[in-house]
């Protein structure tokens, strides 16, 4: 049941904010058939929310295509797992992980009330562990981020074109500094933003992130050299 709640949610949305279906709400849009004024709540609120993080980031966050077509999916997919995460909580249960297309939002422990004794764990149980792969070697991981029971962190999420090639519109024309990004903090919708933001905005915008939000941050940079910020060297374990 459970399963089949976080399924229909991923569906709903993908129905009304996927480019790749043509009858879909978002594609009405970019043709021009609907406008932002007559469409969904569900459309104008994601937009408000994506404006509010473009405004927040100073432009490094942006749901608009350089060909000015509407694209939200930077902003839906976290939305999409925060609504999963919400609807697991709801049902009751309170030891699961959530992993979407690489971006994981956790709640408890997947060892419930069996902590680790050696101070990475706690009382409640030991933290689930996100493993952040090595864009140049894919069989590799880079290190290991804990997340919901070892602390305040519930939600990493890694962005760049490691993964998916260059997809994202960045505010620099030069090639990217940073070839993946990956973010922890309390929410995913703040982790899956930041980790779009930092690799469109540079090291300018990892400094702004880690001056703004709670958060933990490793960096990859196009020749395989890594930047930590501190709260991810008192966190993360090695890979």
């Amino acid at each position: 049941a459970s399963a089949a709640v976080v399924e229909r949610i991923f569906r709903d949305l993908d129905e009304t904010f996927s480019l790749y279906r043509p009858d879909s709400e978002a594609s009405r849009l970019a043709r021009g058939e609907l406008t932002l004024r007559h469409a969904s709540t569900s459309m104008r609120q994601r937009y408000a929310e994506a404006h509010d993080w473009r405004l927040l980031t100073e432009g490094a966050f942006n749901s608009e295509r350089p060909d000015g077509v509407l694209d939200l999916s930077g902003i839906v997919k976290g939305h999409a797992i925060r609504e999963a995460g919400l609807s697991l909580s709801a049902l009751g249960r309170l030891n699961w992980c959530l992993n979407a297309g690489g971006d994981v939002v956790a709640s408890g422990s997947p060892v419930p009330g069996r902590g680790t004794g050696s101070g990475t764990g706690s009382s409640n149980g030991s933290p689930w562990l996100a493993g952040i792969v090595d864009p140049t070697d894919r069989g590799h991981l880079l290190a290991a981020y804990p997340l919901a029971a070892d602390g305040h962190h519930l939600a990493l999420a890694t962005s760049g074109s490691a993964e998916r090639g260059e997809h994202i519109w960045r505010q620099q024309r030069r090639p990217p500094e940073f070839v993946q990004v990956s973010v922890a903090a309390p929410d995913i919708v703040t982790a899956d933003v930041l980790a779009t933001a930092v690799v469109s905005g540079g090291s300018a915008m990892l400094d702004r992130a880690v001056e703004g939000w709670d958060v933990a941050i490793l960096a990859v940079r196009a020749d395989g050299s890594l930047v930590a910020t501190p709260a991810f060297h008192r966190t993360a374990r090695a890979g």
